[in-house]
């Protein structure tokens, strides 16, 4: 691991100073690897989810593990967006001359070796790799045992195009091996090689992260999202969101969780709501007013309402108009992605500006709390912390930055 960490630090000496049409190539090359590869990347993949359903894990669990054409084209195709995208590295951010001459810039430089946990999602290995690779860093990957195998083909083929485009092999490393150890041993930073580290994966690995890395943390423990439609709502805006926010992919962190229905429209979208959601096959779990709006509605418990289910499944309450909607996010909520449904500006300026959360949205899908769907070719997860990150992590936020002074002999007095 320590080999690891020396060889990445050199690596990301060399790629802070690679031109922008060095590292285009390169993510072409990989893409190309990735089509070229597809047929053996699906094999591997078909190994593990075999394991996988062997041990029982749930559908949420192995469609975050699945890989198809689709997904692999899909893949191929981030690779390529992210090649699209400006280069952040080397980027002036703001310029100024101080009375005695001195020149002074603000430029963008790469963090420079970044760790990556991730679990269940071996597309992470390319969709990491590259934003990783835009902005300058070396990548050390450690994936999860359960995508492991899928992880490794993808990671030969990223290296194979990597050194036949002439950059350094170490920028992109998949830890060799599932022992936890590996881990602890990130977490470290390896002796000084890594300066942050990005987990993916469930919030006991998230938790795990933030309590004993001893470098920088760009995380989310969880991401409780929230649907909130309010009194202005339009009902067929509101279902077509509702739907789609829980359930065109239950098992990522964008997913709605809890509803939040107001008072004010509850006589007439409620029912409708938590109808389409059951006929859809997804269980709602409400309180006492949603409970008697269906029969089929489940009693929420305390825990309900900060739960992130990664499921089919949904906690569904009724509110007091915008203030209380506002205070149950600000109570149960994970600062992830929370968004309005209505057809009143005001409402939605208020929700915004006071939801204080890394993605608010008005009259949009939470699923479009991604960063490819931000136009930044992709991301390596969401931050909800204040520090240097939020949101959408993609290779703009992969870098810092550094001051550069010019002089013409200048002394201070």
């Amino acid at each position: 691991m320590l080999y690891m960490g020396r060889r990445a630090r050199e690596a990301a000496r060399e790629l802070a100073l690679a031109s922008t049409a060095a590292k285009n190539a390169a993510l072409e090359a990989m893409a190309a690897r990735i089509e070229a590869g597809a047929s053996k990347i699906i094999e591997a993949n078909a190994q593990e989810l075999e394991a996988a359903r062997a041990k029982g894990r749930d559908g949420a669990f192995l469609d975050r593990l699945m890989l198809n054409e689709a997904r692999i084209a899909a893949m191929a195709c981030g690779l390529r967006e992210v090649a699209a995208l400006a280069d952040p590295v080397g980027q002036v951010m703001a310029r100024w001359t101080r009375p005695n001459g001195l020149e002074i810039s603000r430029v963008r430089v790469p963090l420079g070796v970044i760790g990556i946990i991730y679990e269940s999602r071996p597309n992470v290995t390319a969709d990491a790799a590259a934003l990783c690779l835009k902005s300058g860093n070396a990548v050390i990957l450690r994936s999860g045992s359960e995508s492991f195998l899928t992880s490794l083909v993808i990671a030969n083929n990223l290296s194979e195009a990597l050194v036949a485009s002439g950059l350094p092999e170490a920028a992109i490393q998949l830890v060799p091996t599932v022992d936890r150890s590996a881990v602890g041993f990130m977490l470290g930073g390896l002796g000084g090689a890594i300066d942050v580290i990005v987990p993916r994966g469930g919030k006991d690995l998230v938790a795990r992260v933030q309590e004993e890395a001893r470098v920088p943390v760009f995380a989310h423990l969880e991401g409780v999202c929230h649907v909130y439609v309010h009194a202005a709502a339009d009902l067929d805006m509101a279902k077509q969101i509702v739907l789609n926010a829980k359930l065109r992919r239950t098992g990522i962190c964008g997913a709605a969780e809890t509803l939040l229905v107001d008072r004010g429209a509850a006589a007439t979208q409620l029912a409708p709501l938590v109808e389409m959601l059951i006929e859809a096959g997804c269980e709602v779990r409400g309180d006492p007013e949603t409970q008697r709006a269906d029969s089929r509605v489940k009693v929420a418990s305390e825990e309900d309402w900060a739960k992130e289910f990664l499921d089919a499944i949904i906690a569904v309450k009724v509110v007091d108009g915008l203030d209380d909607a506002i205070d149950h996010i600000a109570r149960y909520g994970s600062q992830h992605t929370d968004a309005i449904v209505t057809e009143d500006k005001n409402a939605a300026e208020q929700f915004l500006a006071r939801v204080d959360s890394a993605i608010v949205l008005h009259n949009a899908s939470t699923q479009f709390g991604d960063g490819g769907e931000f136009g930044m070719g992709g991301e390596i997860g969401i931050a909800t912390g204040r520090f240097h990150a939020r949101g959408p992590v993609g290779v703009e936020q992969l870098t810092t930055f550094k001051y550069i002074v010019r002089g013409q002999g200048q002394t201070r007095p």
